[in-house]
């Protein structure tokens, strides 16, 4: 029978539940998002039932079975067949042509990820990404969180030092000495984003910035001197 969301409840699709879809598929779910699954191993499925209860066991990824689940009511459908790259692109067509909003799909390479921007998928490289965020935590230590939004522009969450303690967003100037904005900040445990002029900063807060790369770099080696 076709699973129908509830109202004013986002539906998430899941498609393969190897380790990147189910770290995802049990991640929204602890997050309160309502989660389909769909694999062809009736073991995850099995065990997929501690999260959701819209877990199906589909052995081809056609049209019509992904349908008799309901997978078009889907809000966000995340394919996460990186491995068999004709699979994946073959079942990222397929939703797309079911007529989801949004449709991510997993891809391995820079190719595979072509032809899926290509098709009208937005695309995620989850190893890519990991090894980029850990790099960056072996480059720069106070960098806490990364997260890249293009080839040049980065967020990132960066310890503060004993160089900026008891300073004031105005005396140290991000903006006007490096180029970056405040998103947000940590003092105690406690995050705002309600920050002003005269905000004063403490060794062992965080601020969260977005900018170029190459200025957030230039701020974590400043925060070292």
């Amino acid at each position: 029978m076709a699973r129908k969301k509830k109202r004013n409840n986002e539906l998430y699709g899941i498609i393969g539940l190897g380790r990147f879809g189910t770290a995802l598929a049990q991640a929204l779910a602890e997050n309160g998002r309502e989660v389909m699954v769909v694999d062809r191993d009736q073991t995850k499925i099995n065990l997929a039932a501690a999260y959701t209860n819209n877990a199906y066991r589909i052995d081809e990824l056609t049209r019509e079975k992904l349908e008799s689940i309901g997978m078009q009511n889907c809000d966000v459908v995340i394919i996460c067949i990186g491995e068999k790259v004709d699979t994946s692109i073959l079942t990222t067509l397929t939703v797309l042509r079911m007529g989801v909003k949004r449709v991510i799909a997993k891809a391995q390479s820079e190719e595979h990820g072509e032809v899926l921007t290509t098709l009208g998928a937005e695309v995620v490289y989850p190893e890519k990404d990991m090894a980029i965020r850990l790099a960056n935590k072996i480059i720069a230590p106070n960098v806490l969180e990364y997260i890249s939004l293009s080839d040049e522009v980065d967020i990132m969450e960066i310890a503060l030092t004993n160089k900026v303690r008891n300073k004031t967003v105005l005396e140290v100037n991000l903006r006007g000495n490096f180029g970056l904005n405040i998103i947000a900040v940590k003092h105690n445990g406690a995050l705002t984003t309600e920050i002003t002029p005269s905000t004063r900063f403490s060794e062992g807060d965080t601020v969260t910035v977005i900018g170029r790369t190459e200025q957030i770099h230039r701020f974590e080696t400043y925060l070292q001197v």
